[in-house]
Order: C-alpha cells, then sequence, then structure tokens
C-alpha cells in the first residue's frame, strides 16, 4: 500500500462544507485527515484521477452541522443527506469513476454522530459506497466487511495530543479508573454501580482539571472505556497512549481496524449487562496476562497517533490501509 495506493480527492465544492473541516476536539480528526490529504504533502493523492484507486469525497459533517443546522431548531437529518448525496450526482455526472463501480471505489470520513445517518436517505444509492466512520455501531447500520472503523480522537487546541506520562505496571496503583459524565444509558449504569463505592475501581462523575484525569489514568492497570451518546469514546485512544489496558464496555461496537489489530490481545470487552462484575472480572486476570497486555498497548500506540505529515504505521495509514483493504476486494468491470 504504501508505494501503491494513490487517492483522488475531487476538487469540486467550498469551504467550509468541502476540503475542511474541525482541527480540534473530538471531531477533530475529521478535518486532519481532510488536511493531510489536501495538504500537498500526501504521498497518497493522485496528480490524476486514472491514477486512482480509491476516490474521497471531501465532506465535513461536522461542519454542515455547525454552519447550516446552527442554531438547531430540526433533528431532521433530510437537509444533510440532500447535501452530500447533490454533491455525488455533481461528480457522478461530470466524471465515470462513481458509475462505473456504483460508488465502491469511494469514502468520505468523519466521527460526527450523525455521519451514519447520510445514507439513510436512500440506501441503495450508498450501498456500495465506503464509510469511514467513529460511530461504529452495528445496530445503526454499520457494515464491517464494507465501512472503515475508526477511533475517536480528542485533538487538543494547537497541538496533537494531550500528555501523557509512561508509568511502569508496578507502579500502577489503581485496578480501574474513569471519570465522566452520565452520558447514554451504559455510563447511567457504570456510575450507579460504581460512583466513588470502591479504593480499587475509581469511578468519578468529574474531576477537577483534565491533569488529574490524565494522571489517574496512568496510575491505573485498567482504564474503563464505556460507550456514551454513541458507541465510540475517546477514552480508548487515551487508554492507550497513557499505557493503560483499555476496557471496552459497549454493545454493538465494532472497533477501529479490526481487520488487523488482535484487540482481544491488548484490551478486555465487558457487555454493558455486566457492570455489576467489573471487579470480579478484573481481579480474575493474572499478573502474567495483564503484563502480556500491557506490553501489547504499548506496541500498539502508534497506530493511534496523529503525525502532521503523516507517518507510517500512524492513524491516519491506518485509514487508508483499511480504506485499501475494501477496494481489494471487488474488482472494476472490464469496458
Amino acid at each position: 500500500m504504501e508505494t501503491r495506493l494513490k487517492v483522488w480527492v475531487y476538487k469540486e465544492g467550498q469551504l467550509p462544507l468541502f476540503h475542511g473541516g474541525p482541527l480540534k476536539d473530538i471531531y477533530g480528526i475529521e478535518g486532519q485527515f481532510i488536511d493531510e490529504l489536501e495538504s500537498g504533502k500526501s504521498p497518497f493523492i493522485a496528480h490524476h484521477p486514472d491514477e486512482a484507486h480509491v476516490f474521497m469525497i471531501p465532506v465535513s459533517i461536522s461542519n454542515i452541522i455547525r454552519y447550516i443546522y446552527t442554531p438547531i431548531v430540526t433533528y431532521s437529518r433530510d437537509q444533510l443527506q440532500r447535501i452530500v448525496t447533490d454533491y455525488i450526482n455533481v461528480v457522478a455526472e461530470k466524471y465515470p469513476y462513481w458509475n462505473r463501480s456504483g460508488g465502491a471505489d469511494h469514502f468520505s470520513v468523519s466521527c460526527h454522530d450523525w455521519a451514519p445517518n447520510v445514507s439513510g436517505s436512500n440506501p441503495e444509492f450508498y450501498k456500495k459506497f465506503t464509510r469511514v466512520l467513529c460511530n461504529a455501531n452495528t445496530s445503526e447500520g454499520f457494515q464491517p466487511k464494507r465501512d472503515v472503523s475508526i477511533p475517536e480522537i480528542k485533538v487538543p487546541p494547537n497541538k496533537l495530543r494531550s500528555p501523557h506520562q509512561d508509568i511502569p505496571p508496578s507502579k500502577r496503583s489503581i485496578l480501574a479508573f474513569f471519570a465522566g459524565g452520565a452520558h447514554g444509558h451504559i455510563r447511567k449504569i457504570l456510575l450507579e454501580h460504581w460512583k466513588e463505592n470502591d479504593n480499587e475501581v475509581r469511578v468519578y462523575r468529574y474531576l477537577k482539571t483534565e491533569k488529574d484525569y490524565f494522571t489517574l489514568m496512568a496510575q491505573s492497570r485498567f482504564c474503563l472505556c464505556p460507550s456514551g451518546y454513541e458507541v465510540a469514546s475517546p477514552r480508548v485512544v487515551s487508554a492507550i497512549v497513557s499505557g493503560c489496558v483499555p476496557v471496552i464496555i459497549s454493545d454493538y461496537y465494532v472497533l477501529p481496524f479490526n481487520d488487523v489489530l488482535r484487540w482481544d490481545k491488548f484490551s478486555i470487552h465487558i457487555p454493558s449487562a455486566k457492570i455489576p462484575e467489573i471487579k470480579t472480572i478484573l481481579k480474575k486476570i493474572p499478573m502474567k496476562k495483564y503484563l502480556k497486555m500491557q506490553e501489547r498497548v504499548k506496541q500498539v500506540q502508534r497506530h493511534f497517533i496523529i503525525n502532521r505529515p503523516a507517518q507510517p504505521f500512524d492513524v491516519f495509514h491506518m485509514f487508508l490501509h483499511s480504506v485499501w483493504l475494501r477496494r481489494m476486494s471487488f474488482r472494476l468491470p472490464c469496458l
């Protein structure tokens, strides 16, 4: 892939809805990826669409919500769906690439909660289109063989990652840690059972500062990563880069890059129905197994790091590798 893959980014459309996106906070990875490809520095960019293996629709779902829907007067997805579908119709009429594959070699990237709804107005039109999403929820139509799950990363202002401490396992005195609001039913259950209720399973609603959050994460062996209103959580990446074994508490969540990453080797999955058993489950894990899992967490850290420009094996290369795998699964019809 490193030497072969070429991506064509359609030139049609204007800022702020196209060719840009948020560069910070929980949707920041959307804008960072679009900006990386359109920076002129990416070796993956095709100089002509005939050279391309895949085609990116450079739409920012986050910016559509920000500039079209704000202030919110409706939660109807109709306008969002029309904007994206109209754009694809324009490039499909102007170029042959969408029609020859039915959209199978086309993709878009978004971390916004509404992104999966784009295809809802016309499932047949989008049935081959690859959606690169943070909100990879199979109960809401995510198709693992066609779509790509990417990590949600909270990008801090003016830098690409939050500070994290590399503390060895022998100095991690906390069994498990979580801090956050009661967003969604899974977190409500977690807080009801464990909020400030146990010295080993440290669960808090909120902490005074972000520094306290990352300090406690670095002092923990396991970091609880429950779904919020949507299945994805930036805590998964925060845990990994902190050297903390993530405990995924979610239903219907397709984990990022699971085509190539063996999540069972460096994380624990606990279904929401077993939240009361968290301590029992984690205490049963032998120290030898935990140490191996923590070692593997450190090995996969590079796959969840944003670099600008992108570097081999980082998160943007993982995005493109996942898209490349899906492109390799079909052949264009002979003309």
